[in-house]
């Protein structure tokens, strides 16, 4: 009997172990999603073509199967359990030309079109 409520205790705590944040406990950091730069949104052009688009930043980590005409660019870098940065992008079409773009980037040479938010 004494062995089996050992073995329950030891059961038990293991469990714990993700709810006490253990001191010394390395975790790694992950990078997930399309790495988006100032470069690259400086390069969109108003009637450029999807091709045109995925060579400039790559292909979309969303391509939403209800609007066929929106592309998400999401990029999340997490360091252990804090999560550090978060950016999104979306590109539109409109007969498979670039009509605008929104999120977390704004072209610095003015020559793009971005969206009203």
């Amino acid at each position: 009997m004494r062995y089996c409520l050992i073995g329950a205790f030891a059961f038990i705590l293991s469990g714990c172990g993700g709810f006490l944040g253990f001191p010394g406990v390395y975790r790694i950091n992950v990078e997930q999603g399309n790495i988006v730069t100032q470069e690259m949104v400086d390069q969109l052009k108003p009637g450029m073509n999807r091709r045109q688009v995925r060579y400039v930043l790559g292909t979309p980590l969303i391509a939403d199967t209800f609007n066929q005409n929106r592309w998400d660019y999401v990029y999340t870098m997490t360091k252990g359990d804090k999560e550090l940065a978060e950016n999104r992008l979306s590109v539109y079409f409109e007969n498979d030309k670039l009509v605008r773009f929104s999120g977390d980037w704004r072209p610095t040479n003015g020559d793009a079109a971005p969206a009203a938010e």
